[in-house]
């Protein structure tokens, strides 16, 4: 009996819809944190770098995701060109960024929606989304992929009226004031924050192998997806700080506790919270949530599936459902695995934990980027990264340099990654290596 394999139905358009999705949360909330590390020009000046280092990093993952298309994404291109200890390493850290990243997430639409349910506590919420969505990415990836890509194109239409209303009141003093409070190193305080931006595009690799015609479709959808949050990116940093400055939009007025709602409270600056305009922005908002929150489940379930599916984790995880034709087991242990975060009420700490695994992944990546253009220089490539080796590099160093600085302001977290990372390859060598 032949092995019962994901389904082929996602097409340009939904894999953007996907590479979008994944991040598009990233916008609406947790990168005003940045400003109060930072201020305006810290945080600009790393999330200039941190767009250097994605753009470079996604043609470079895009010449992999085309000559290789798996769902592992990035522990297959490791564990093919660097051999199976470092493809392990990739791969669960991989998973640490694709199980982290929606708790944050999670608790951010919790507490949006406990703002207009007061009665209702936010872990209900939170809890409640992850069982749904979950459930819709069980029932098929078509499914799945199109209630992305519609909530997807409302979000990123949310971003752009939200620039047409604040760019009208936009005055480059707001962006100069208290510009760098914590001088240089603000700037590197504010890496993680600059990261959450752009957190999970790779996430696009993963479905490659449900990708209709996957080496067109990932180069045309990676491509347009990278290009479309980097001009989000920008219009909503400099709207949003352009209105009052950063402290307008990181501390609600009378408060010193950094809001997860930068939007809302830039629109308060110009139109009054009872106003028609500003309902219906903060109404759409959610989706914006919703779009990333959705698509990293579907992206993690593959990441988790396909490290099962050859015996990295318990084989059940790499099982196909046989009638939806998707990973339900894999979806449903990381849905566990994340409401266990969630009630941890850390959601700063997550983000950042969740950071770590994307540059240890991206590190990783570029290494075995170089490792199979040396090892397999044959191999079928339908795109080739432009400017190498130029393009790889730069992402590698970026990517490296990010690591150590986190690593150096948040110590604490640094150890419970590494803590976790260890714990997991002891787990490898012990009960699965001498399996393979």
């Amino acid at each position: 009996m032949s092995e019962i394999k994901l389904k082929k139905a996602l097409n340009p358009l939904m894999l953007w819809g996907l590479g979008v999705g994944y991040v598009i949360s990233g916008m609406y909330f947790g990168w005003n944190l940045g400003l109060a590390e930072g201020g305006t020009y810290g945080l600009a000046i790393a999330t200039f770098f941190i767009i250097i280092m994605y753009v470079t990093f996604t043609f470079s993952y895009t010449e992999m995701a085309c000559a290789i298309p798996k769902a592992g994404g990035a522990f297959e291109y490791a564990n093919r060109g660097l051999g199976k200890h470092l493809g392990f390493i990739a791969g669960i850290a991989q998973n640490i960024e694709f199980v982290f990243a929606p708790p944050a997430i999670a608790a951010a639409i919790g507490a949006y929606l406990h703002l207009i349910y007061p009665t209702v506590d936010l872990m209900v919420f939170a809890i409640g989304a992850y069982l749904i969505f979950t459930t819709v990415n069980i029932l098929g990836v078509k499914i799945a992929a199109s209630f992305e890509l519609v909530i997807t194109v409302l979000a990123v239409i949310e971003l752009l009226i939200f620039a047409g209303v604040a760019l009208p009141e936009f005055e480059m003093a707001n962006l100069q004031a208290n510009a760098m409070p914590h001088g240089f190193s603000g700037v590197f305080a504010a890496i993680p924050f600059a990261i959450w931006f752009f957190l999970a595009i790779e996430g696009v690799a993963n479905v490659a192998e449900e990708a209709i015609n996957p080496q067109r479709s990932i180069l045309i959808g990676f491509g347009s997806a990278i290009l479309t949050l980097v001009i989000l990116c920008l219009l909503t940093f400099t709207s949003a700080v352009g209105v009052a400055g950063w402290e307008a939009v990181v501390y609600p007025e009378g408060s010193t506790v950094a809001s997860d709602s930068p939007l809302p409270l830039a629109l308060s600056h110009i139109i009054d919270s009872s106003h028609i305009l500003y309902k219906l922005l903060i109404g759409i908002g959610l989706l914006g949530l919703v779009a990333s929150f959705h698509g990293i489940i579907l992206a993690g379930g593959r990441a988790t599936f396909e490290f099962g599916r050859v015996g990295y984790a318990p084989k059940i995880l790499g099982k196909v459902h046989p009638k939806f034709r998707t990973p339900a087991n894999a979806l449903v242990i990381n849905m566990l695995v994340g409401i266990i975060a969630l009630c941890s009420g850390k959601t700063g700490e997550i983000i950042i934990i969740a950071c770590f695994g994307a540059l240890c992944l991206y590190i990783v990546s570029m290494v075995s980027f170089f490792a199979l253009r040396k090892k397999e220089p044959h191999m079928k490539r339908p795109f080739k990264v432009p400017m190498f080796p130029l393009f790889p590099a730069v992402a590698l160093i970026i990517a490296t340099i990010a690591l150590i600085a986190m690593a150096c302001f948040n110590p604490m977290i640094a150890l419970i990654f590494l803590g976790i990372v260890g714990l997991s390859y002891l787990y490898f060598l012990l009960f699965l290596n001498k399996k393979m």
